[in-house]
């Protein structure tokens, strides 16, 4: 789907939430009928799905965003946050390191300012 395509349907949906019930692949005519969500990030406004792309493309940058969209720090920060608050977030550090982490701890062979170490990278 072109962006103009996701821009039509954001119009068209005025935001609501919906489902896909057709997927189609061109190039080999398959179609799947069933009923499919969005992935998170397309189920974003336009204009956050934009900002997502633009931060994404800066690096994570936060001076750069500022640059771009001619506002201050906070306004990134607040804008972030917010988009961030939408997201639903994945555990980045593996539930079977953090398990391992937790028995050394209680085994006595780590102390507990290196546990929350391990655990905040």
């Amino acid at each position: 789907m072109k962006t103009t395509d996701w821009q039509d349907l954001t119009r068209l949906t005025r935001g609501a939430a919906f489902t896909v019930e057709r997927v189609r692949i061109p190039e080999t005519g398959i179609a799947i009928e069933g009923s499919f969500e969005l992935p998170v990030l397309a189920q974003l406004s336009a204009d956050d799905q934009v900002f997502v792309m633009a931060f994404v493309r800066a690096e994570g940058i936060i001076k750069e965003m500022e640059r771009i969209y001619g506002v201050s720090y906070p306004t990134i920060k607040g804008r972030l946050a917010r988009i961030a608050s939408q997201l639903q977030l994945i555990e980045t550090i593996p539930s079977t390191q953090k398990q391992e982490t937790l028995d050394a701890l209680e085994r006595g062979e780590i102390t507990a300012q290196e546990a929350i170490e391990r655990m905040s990278k």
